[in-house]
């Protein structure tokens, strides 16, 4: 960010290639702090409009009776990008319980448009609206689309253990798992975080990992001085 100027690299990387929302209609799928982010980063663009797409349900203004303190409030809120948008377009760029059904591409293969679907949230997840399609205009969509826990089929090949969240089980300051020489660190560890905290603890995974290597290699060390060609000739008969 200290590189940039009016939302635009400074740098000479592809200079003549970076991807802008000038003048762009700009659809951003998923909400939380990345989408806030994606909103104000494309309102610095001077983009010509930006929409939101959310696919829960708008929160309520009070906690319901299933949040209860000391739970995270699950409430609407209006952070920095949506204010931004309010005070510009006169509108909040938020569209609650809808999905995207088709992207729509021109001649040359640059998105134009895409079609939604409104749903409702059922005890299976979310349901589809028929005969509920829209079509949206859109010159660049973002995604901004979280998760619930890293993929499977890693875990399940390495063999790690899980937390209640299906999170990898790892303590915060070691990283690391039950499975020697695999440490965990960031959104895998903890779930969907901040970018700051992913720093953080790739930092602190990777200096775990050093300092793994690191007596790794003095055990490796030690162990190969006391099985050397020499090591046990104290044992020898003197008259050898």
């Amino acid at each position: 960010l200290l590189l940039t100027k009016e939302g635009k690299l400074e740098s000479q990387w592809e200079k003549d290639n970076w991807i802008t929302a000038e003048g762009k209609d700009v659809i951003v799928i998923g909400g939380g702090d990345t989408g806030t982010d994606c909103i104000g980063t494309s309102m610095r663009h001077r983009c010509k409009s930006v929409t939101n797409f959310e696919l829960m349900p708008q929160p309520p203004m009070e906690r319901a009776t299933d949040n209860p303190w000391p739970q995270w409030p699950r409430v609407f809120g209006i952070d920095y990008g949506h204010a931004e948008v309010r005070a510009v377009y006169g509108d909040d760029p938020r569209v609650y319980s809808v999905m995207t059904k088709e992207l729509i591409g021109d001649d040359e293969g640059n998105v134009k448009a895409l079609v939604t679907q409104d749903v409702e949230m059922t005890g299976q997840g979310p349901k589809a609206i028929e005969g509920s399609e829209r079509e949206w205009p859109a010159d660049l969509v973002i995604l901004s689309m979280g998760f619930l826990h890293p993929e499977d089929y890693v875990t399940k090949e390495l063999g790690l253990d899980l937390d209640q969240r299906n999170n990898i089980q790892a303590v915060y300051g070691d990283f690391r798992t039950n499975v020697e020489g695999v440490f965990a660190g960031g959104d895998c560890r903890r779930g969907q975080s901040l970018v700051v905290w992913a720093i953080n603890e790739g930092r602190g995974a990777a200096a775990a990992c050093d300092e793994y290597l690191e007596q790794k290699r003095i055990d490796d060390s030690a162990f190969t001085q006391g099985h050397g060609a020499f090591a046990n000739l104290s044992s020898l008969s003197p008259s050898i």
